[in-house]
């Protein structure tokens, strides 16, 4: 398993990420991470290590620079922008594609909270290069109009007691025309703190991307 760190360019800003790889990856999962996380973040660290031992490469990254989330903290003003998080997330999908290590691998989305909604717009965006998303307790219904255009397989994952989160879901899985599913965790609050909830969603998780990444092999340009 091979780990690097890594700083991606975006139009405006360079963000930072940690790119793994296992020997020949069946393909590539971009975690999105919601508000107040980072890529250091211990839940979607461990979705990560189950991914990568199943042969998929993961890249963690923020979707903010330092200053950026020092700022949000306060003002909240950029963990709701899903065109500026989809859009860093599309400028690190290209950046992706132009590797030499992860060229010609399909690519997967496993977004959390707004970072859902972004990884969904992104989706939508990129179309036939993105072919599945995950989403973990994320806020899909805030993808708005991109739903109706994603064409990725798309599984979302919520806590059983996270009753207000279930709703959104159901409406944004309702305008959801792809591949999808919609699977609730007994027991689970919103960030899955309870024992065995978090295992429950890397699980599904690994199995969906297993499914729909191998299935669909990118060729590069």
């Amino acid at each position: 398993m091979q780990t690097q760190e890594v700083v991606i360019p975006t139009a405006a800003v360079r963000l930072e990420g940690e790119l793994v790889l296992p020997p020949q990856p069946k393909g590539i999962v971009l975690f999105a991470h919601g508000s107040g996380s980072s890529r250091h973040s211990p839940r979607n660290q461990y979705v990560a290590r189950v991914l990568q031992e199943t042969g998929m490469a993961t890249l963690l990254f923020d979707l903010l620079t330092a200053a950026e989330e020092e700022a949000d903290a306060y003002t909240g003003h950029l963990r709701f922008n899903i065109p500026l998080l989809a859009s860093r997330l599309m400028a690190a999908t290209d950046w992706v594609f132009r590797q030499e290590p992860t060229r010609g691998i399909s690519i997967g989305y496993f977004g959390s909270s707004t970072g859902a909604a972004a990884a969904l717009v992104a989706a939508a965006e990129l179309n036939e290069r993105i072919n599945a998303v995950v989403s973990r307790g994320g806020r899909p219904d805030l993808a708005g109009e991109a739903l109706e255009q994603v064409r990725a397989a798309t599984l979302l994952i919520v806590g059983g007691d996270d009753t207000p989160v279930i709703e959104l879901n159901e409406l944004a899985y309702a305008r959801l025309k792809c591949e999808k599913a919609l699977r609730l965790i007994p027991g689970a609050t919103h960030l899955f703190e309870e024992p065995g909830t978090l295992e429950q969603v890397a699980r599904l998780a690994s199995v969906w991307f297993a499914e729909h990444l191998q299935l669909h092999p990118q060729h590069s340009s």
